[in-house]
């Protein structure tokens, strides 16, 4: 039993009643405690007097690591026996969240863990919160991969995850008085007690150098620096399946040779070490800063350290599973390897597997590329044009002369087909061929056109999305290709964003279902329809949404230092700040509102429906109008929260460091979601299927998945406001026209945030970008005037519809109902079975 220590206060470890003895496949509560106090003694990480919630953290992580490490070798094995075909996922990006929670959920083992740690005076939410998130990624792209990895696993598809292990990630968000203030995250500060490192798993990769020719005419890329890629696998388990799949991370290192010790000695100290420091850097942050050519530099370094090392790990398991099977046939490559880009990040994977295929495995052109053609297949996540990666050719060709060279064939192939077969398109060429040349002074290529080009399919993230694709963006491509597009609208896993992160709605759920097969068959919550209008289950379904409201307010309270009442409306916001999620059309209309009630009555203000509204959300470091956006939010907050006139009316919070264990606790209190972006400028979003899933409404565009969240749960359950896609442009173009007549309560809204009602905080550069008619950083592109009248009026349907507390239950218990397409389970069958061709291989 764990004892307190007198002197200190800590809690020391007693071994007399709890054995340590090493059980690493225990299921039973004692076994599972002397596994833990086994760690605690011989897989120290402290020094042994005392066992703090932090001690009894990592060694009960590691009591669970032992039961993954068994079934992830069964899982290595069995795909090895069996030699199906596998998928590889390769994406920059991973928002895992917290480990222990998922593992032991998805193992079944929640409650024997739960007993185990009571046997040392803990409790299992305790422990719990002392694991730090992964910071492996900024948003929704890498919380998807991160929910298809889980569906993989609980579908037992032979399939893996590809990614790199960043020392600091993007960055921990503190909010000062003067807004957001980035600072480095420590989330490997001390270790992460889930991955193993894996020594025999280490691929040169190579940079800058030139590109050799031989007599024979075979070309040969030598010379530059060479940095080597070390793997670290992470589990992860199926849920209720035997089969634990890998996320493989990529760590840079230099090798001991690569230290100058002679210049060390002669106190050139810096220059000893160079290539230490320079594979530091990269997987030191993700995303760094562009703006520089060093910047450049080290973005596209990460991008092909990722590709490499990925593209040699996925050829040498090809050979290892071709060993004593004959001579090794290449043109078998696709019929064992899907390869998936997650968005235009790991595009390079395409120049680098035609290298090793061509260089070092002596295939021609020809071959390569079919190899290639049939194996890769790419994710579009973006229209916007800024995230459509263009890397200037100049810095491309002198980090990588031989993927260059590549390229330019790619792109001299692909006009000589388009001028042989379809001459139609030949004036198109300069719009749609891979190298763009049109301003000399910065060729570039275009990342997007070179997916497109050598993928086999190629596929949007929601209906709406898929379609503005096929008809928009690769518009010319799909004449060219129409077989070639699809569409796979993303999905969330069903056990972290419900199961795990809302127990009591799960049991609720579970009861009136009269089973729990939903966790793996969302389309069962159609089943809640029949009681929707049901009493009895409106009384369960509240108090369930009151506990996770009461927990919410209580972690606000400790973030924050805000008192919110759960009583009230809350409304959630929480994604990464951006203009075309408009942020700033829900805190300009937190300002109208704020100002309608100081001009109230006492009476008419006790008719009002008291409102939290909560916005969190990180923006980028360089992203000087997303920063003024958030430092508003807190201003505004401070004003109506230290107003004894309204704030028992409306209260403002900003939540700091946005991140996937804030959102498992902001997203089951939630009663009100805002998805407000621009029509047609998300491509998906997957926090609205989480806000859905937990019986939460949404206010929002007819944008990415609303629509067909909006489908699914009825139109009635839905509050709509906002222009359509296809009427954005003609808007833009009436704008710039000098055609559009704001609405007296935008201006309203903007004059008060002038006044100075809000502080002496210059807020006029990001009122301006409102402003206009046209011009950069002008003219409301995101259309935030146009949008805030109806945004007003639908927020006044929310109000009266919140005041029939019947009607809101109702309407929640539909959403939970309707959330059945949006499983991420649904959208990796699609994927396995459409673009993948792969099939389950459970560990039997």
């Amino acid at each position: 039993m764990a004892a307190a220590d007198e002197r200190n206060g800590t809690t020391k470890y007693n071994s007399s009643k709890v054995q340590p003895v090493a059980h690493p496949l225990a299921e039973e509560s004692s076994e599972i405690a002397s596994n833990i106090a086994y760690h605690a003694i011989y897989t120290p990480h402290f020094s042994p007097l005392k066992f703090d919630p932090e001690q009894a953290f990592y060694a009960t992580a590691e009591s669970v690591r032992d039961y993954l490490i068994q079934r992830w070798n069964e899982t290595y094995l069995h795909f090895h026996k069996v030699d199906p075909k596998q998928t590889y996922y390769l994406s920059m990006e991973y928002l895992q969240g917290r480990a222990l929670t998922n593992a032991i959920g998805n193992l079944g083992i929640t409650d024997a863990y739960a007993d185990a740690l009571k046997k040392f005076g803990h409790e299992l939410e305790e422990i719990v919160e002392q694991e730090k998130d992964a910071a492996l990624g900024n948003g929704g792209l890498g919380r998807l991969a991160s929910c298809f990895l889980d569906s993989m696993a609980t579908l037992n598809l032979p399939a893996w995850g590809y990614g790199l292990r960043y020392r600091y990630g993007l960055f921990k968000q503190r909010i000062s008085k003067e807004g957001q203030e980035e600072v480095a995250e420590d989330w490997l500060e001390k270790f992460s007690p889930w991955e193993i490192v894996r020594h025999d798993k280490v691929y040169p990769i190579r940079f800058f150098g030139h590109v050799e020719v031989s007599p024979t005419g075979c070309r040969n890329w030598a010379g530059g620096e060479i940095i080597q890629a070390l793997a670290y696998d992470v589990p992860i388990p199926g849920y209720k399946t035997k089969n634990t799949i890998s996320l493989r991370l990529w760590e840079a290192k230099a090798s001991a040779e690569d230290f100058n010790l002679f210049q060390f000695n002669d106190g050139q100290y810096e220059s000893a070490g160079q290539l230490h420091s320079k594979a530091q850097q990269i997987c030191a942050v993700l995303y760094p800063g562009d703006a520089t050519e060093n910047g450049k530099i080290l973005r596209l370094k990460q991008q092909f350290f990722l590709c490499s090392a990925s593209m040699q790990d996925i050829i040498a398991r090809f050979k290892e599973r071709r060993d004593g099977k004959g001579a090794l046939q290449w043109t078998e490559f696709p019929s064992k390897v899907a390869v998936q880009l997650n968005d235009t990040h790991p595009t390079l994977a395409i120049p680098e597997l035609m290298r090793l295929l061509m260089d070092d495995e002596g295939l021609g052109w020809d071959e390569a590329w079919d190899v290639t053609t049939r194996t890769i297949a790419y994710t579009n996540h973006t229209v916007l044009p800024e995230a459509l990666e263009k890397w200037p050719q100049d810095i491309m060709r002198k980090l990588l002369p031989r993927h260059m060279e590549i390229v330019e064939e790619i792109d001299k192939r692909f006009r000589e087909m388009i001028c042989s077969s379809r001459k139609d398109m030949e004036g198109k060429l300069p719009k749609i061929r891979i190298l763009d040349d049109s301003n000399p002074q910065k060729p570039v290529v275009r990342m997007a056109n070179l997916c497109v080009a050598s993928s086999h399919t190629v596929n949007g993230v929601a209906q709406l999305h898929s379609d503005i694709l096929k008809s928009e963006l690769f518009a010319d491509y799909v004449s060219i290709w129409p077989q070639k597009f699809q569409n796979k609208t993303n999905g969330i896993t069903p056990r972290r964003w419900l199961s795990f992160c809302s127990p009591e709605l799960s049991n609720i759920i579970t009861k009136w279902l009269k089973t729990d097969g939903w966790v793996t068959n969302l389309d069962l919550l159609t089943g809640l329809r029949q009681f929707a209008g049901n009493e009895e289950l409106h009384s369960e379904w509240a108090l369930a949404k009151m506990a996770n409201k009461r927990r919410l307010a209580q972690y606000v309270l400790q973030m924050t230092g805000v008192t919110i009442d759960p009583n009230s409306l809350f409304d959630i916001q929480v994604k990464r700040i951006h203009e075309y999620k408009r942020q700033l059309l829900n805190i300009l209309g937190v300002v109208y509102r704020y100002k309608k009630l100081k001009e109230m009555n006492t009476e008419e203000r006790q008719k009002i429906v008291p409102r939290t509204v909560m916005i969190g959300g990180k923006a980028f470091a360089t992203y000087t109008n997303a920063k003024r956006i958030v430092k508003l939010v807190n201003d505004v907050g401070a004003v109506v929260n230290s107003d004894p006139e309204v704030n028992n009316y409306l209260k403002v919070v900003f939540i700091p460091n946005y991140n996937v264990s804030v959102a498992e606790m902001l997203i089951p209190g939630s009663e009100l979601s805002q998805h407000i972006s621009t029509a047609g400028m998300e491509a998906s979003g997957t926090s609205n299927m989480k806000f859905s899933l937990n019986g939460c409404l949404i206010i929002g565009t007819l944008d990415g998945a609303n629509v067909e969240i909006r489908e699914e749960i009825g139109e009635e359950n839905f509050f709509l406001f906002g222009a359509k896609a296809d009427e954005v442009p003609s808007l833009r173009t009436e704008r710039e026209n000098g055609l559009f007549k704001p609405d007296p309560r935008f201006e309203e809204a903007k004059q008060f945030i002038r006044s100075g009602a809000f502080g002496s905080y210059d807020y006029n550069p990001l009122l301006d970008s409102l402003e206009g008619n046209s011009g950069y950083g002008r003219g409301d592109y995101f259309l935030v005037g146009h949008d805030f009248p109806s945004y007003i009026e639908a927020q006044s349907k929310v109000d009266e519809a919140y005041k029939d507390k019947k009607r809101w239950l109702k309407m929640s218990i539909l959403s939970t109902a309707g959330s059945g397409k949006f499983s991420s389970d649904r959208t990796i069958s699609q994927y396995a079975k459409e673009i993948w061709d792969i099939e389950a291989c459970p560990v039997p």
